[in-house]
């Protein structure tokens, strides 16, 4: 297992901080954010000092009903091995659905998506990582992530889920304890309870982030401070095994160098504490997070992290004593709610039975190998599953039976909010020519249109609906739309091909 140490996510928005701070060990980046042979001069900084740099996907979807691309596997193996990375990560989650499989739209989400923790869903992740891990030159860890809504049919806590994934195929595990704390706000799930279950000798490294509480839920924001609670759980985690690495995530809203100082000198008390408390404890190891949590291990990290803000990192050594208040109690756990059909998406009830009828046949036909008829019989399933409440989300259709309507509603909201942060990110001068009006557009236009395949594309067919809107801002706006919809010459019918893309479906 390599060991990584303490470590911070890069961002270009906080590159030159992180190669000043104190005590970084090692990076991480989003692996789509960067081109293997065109590294930022940054990261080839860091990399010359000998620090790590691990490529973090978010766009592979393996826990989507379909196979894995080759083309972005390819991508993701060739910058592994520009960055020389020890492994690669990547998330337990769907990001597309629909397509051939279901007879459905392709929707993206733009963001990551649960899934449900079902046997045919295990199935079909197990063996999406085994085609990752064939493809990909150094080992694969996947993540754990958060989310704000429960699958109305699901028959594995995420522990179980977790645990057989990783027997069954080898990988091994990025745990994000922020996103068990998540679960824990917004789906009753006791995080003690999923490190139990967990194979903790297959760990390869842990996430750490902040969060807000808004809409009555807990949102993994990563551009808030990290919580006390979420160093309490990192402190049980610590108090059972020795983490291999440790990094802190902040993706927005970046503050200033010595507060990210103060949440790294706070990560490393709480890892250092909770380990010396194992040590104290033995043989009863498996405590010493839990005592140290109890015992207020993550406030006094915090509030030793921020006493040396800028400052050197905090070791705490043999006759060192980290004291405080006590954590807040845990609620306990929810139980699942009773299993429910999910329809199949765009389709009446009729049609989402024959569905599930023709599946059936399938499985009795025999042939349960990978690309046999009851492989390819799960995978429908799944992907029938996952195109119902990815349309819901994203389309305005009805959502699948058993889900929490209200919290649907939610995190559709969040994945229009995503859209438009990183819509004004890529194209920061539609906020200039829009103003205040650019956000409420753009979640005005989100409503109603589902994300097509790039965000670019989703800045384009944003500023074609505004153009057929005839807004005061017409000029800046055909200006910026003809200096980058390179498929199509500008000319005085551009409001004209403009309807004809919005309302002809073309894509």
């Amino acid at each position: 297992m390599t060991e990584l140490g303490i470590g911070i996510g890069w961002r270009p928005e906080i590159a030159d901080a992180v190669e000043e701070l104190p005590g970084v060990d090692w990076v991480e980046v989003v692996a789509e954010n960067v081109c293997a042979d065109h590294l930022p001069e940054s990261l080839a900084r860091l990399r010359a000092r000998g620090v790590t740099v691990v490529p973090h996907g978010v766009s592979l979807g393996l826990g989507g009903a379909d196979r894995p691309d080759p083309e972005r596997l390819a991508a993701l193996a060739a910058k592994a091995e520009a960055l020389g990375a020890p492994l690669v990560t990547e998330h337990i989650a769907f990001v597309r659905a629909g397509g051939p499989l279901t007879a459905t739209p392709r929707l993206e989400a733009g963001h990551l998506l649960p899934v449900p923790r079902t046997r045919d869903a295990l199935d079909v992740l197990c063996e999406n990582v085994r085609i990752a891990q064939e493809s990909l030159p150094v080992p694969l860890a996947l993540e754990n992530i958060a989310a704000l809504f429960s699958w109305p049919d699901e028959e594995l806590s995420e522990g179980r889920f977790l645990a057989e994934l990783v027997e069954r195929t080898g990988v091994r595990l990025l745990i994000d304890v922020a996103n068990l704390h998540t679960n824990h706000r917004n789906r009753g799930e006791d995080p003690a309870r999923a490190l139990a279950e967990l194979p903790l000798e297959a760990l390869a490294y842990v996430h750490v982030a902040g969060g807000v509480e808004r809409d009555g839920v807990w949102h993994d924001t990563h551009a808030h401070p990290v919580p006390e609670p979420v160093l309490g759980i990192l402190a049980d985690l610590a108090g059972r095994v020795a983490p291999p690495g440790v990094l802190l995530e902040r993706d927005d809203l970046f503050p200033a160098a010595s507060e990210l100082a103060a949440e790294l000198t706070a990560i490393r008390a709480t890892v250092t504490a909770a380990r010396r408390h194992a040590a104290d404890r033995r043989p009863g190891a498996a405590d010493g997070g839990r005592l140290a949590a109890r015992h207020g291990v993550g406030a006094a990290a915090l509030r030793a992290g921020h006493a040396l803000a800028g400052g050197e990192p905090l070791l705490i050594g043999a006759g060192a004593r980290v004291s405080g208040g006590p954590m807040p109690a845990a609620r306990p756990g929810a139980a699942p709610p009773e299993p429910a059909a999910v329809p199949a998406a765009g389709g009446t009830a009729a049609e989402g039975a024959a569905a599930e009828a023709a599946v059936a046949v399938l499985e009795r036909a025999g042939g349960g190998g990978p690309g046999g008829p009851v492989a390819d019989a799960r995978r429908q399933r799944v992907g029938l599953a996952q195109a119902a409440l990815l349309s819901a989300l994203v389309a305005g259709t009805p959502a699948p039976e058993g889900f929490d309507v209200r919290r649907l509603g939610v995190q559709g909201r969040a994945l229009a909010a995503k859209r438009a942060s990183v819509v004004a990110r890529i194209a920061p001068e539609l906020p200039e020519i829009l103003g205040a009006d650019f956000r409420p557009a753009f979640l005005a236009y989100a409503r109603t249109r589902p994300m097509p395949g790039s965000y670019r594309r989703d800045a384009l067919d944003f500023v074609e609906g505004l153009l057929l809107a005839r807004r005061p801002e017409q000029r800046e706006l055909t200006r910026w739309w003809r200096e980058r919809a390179e498929d199509r010459p500008p000319g005085p019918g551009l409001v004209a091909r403009a309807a004809r893309r919005v309302f002809g479906g073309r894509r």
